[in-house]
């Protein structure tokens, strides 16, 4: 297998996973998954359609991220809030995180395993470590979906649902 097709595999399922999971929860978007607040499904899902923003178009593009207007909601520093007001709707979300994610791949489909070296044109300095090439934007890409998933997943439990199967 290709590097290349490793990578759009963990795109595809990760996407796959977390939106199996949010679209369950869509009756229930601000569900916490503790007790003491944490990222309900919501904000989950509009936190990826950021990270796949800035991560892949911003960063390893050096173009502008197109959701840059929804960092104050769902950026590394925004905290989630239970005020439904405050926020665009889920499928507005869930549109624009698909659409950021077809570019993704798009993008993906164009490249070589060699290209996976390139450097990000847009990565902060002290960033180079973490996503200073393509193939780094990828995986933390993969890595976000799925971390974010978890949180979805304990908010379907703290909703009182049954795990899912895959």
């Amino acid at each position: 297998m290709k590097t290349v097709d490793f990578i759009r595999k963990g795109l595809e399922g990760s996407a796959r996973a977390a939106l199996l999971m949010i679209d369950d929860m869509k009756d229930a978007p601000f569900t916490f998954p503790t007790p003491k607040g944490g990222n309900h499904p919501l904000w989950v899902l509009g936190h990826m359609a950021v990270v796949e923003g800035q991560v892949v178009q911003h960063i390893m593009l050096g173009k502008p991220n197109p959701v840059a207007h929804w960092n104050e909601l769902f950026g590394m520093k925004s905290e989630p809030t239970a005020d439904a007001s405050r926020y665009p709707p889920l499928d507005e979300i869930r549109e624009k995180f698909l659409e950021l994610r077809a570019e993704t791949m798009k993008l993906l489909d164009t490249l070589s395993d060699a290209d996976l070296d390139q450097a990000s044109k847009g990565c902060p300095p002290e960033m180079k470590e973490f996503i200073g090439t393509y193939g780094q934007c990828f995986l933390v890409i993969i890595f976000n979906t799925m971390t974010h998933r978890g949180q979805v997943a304990d908010a379907r439990r703290a909703a009182g649902r049954k795990p899912l199967r895959m």
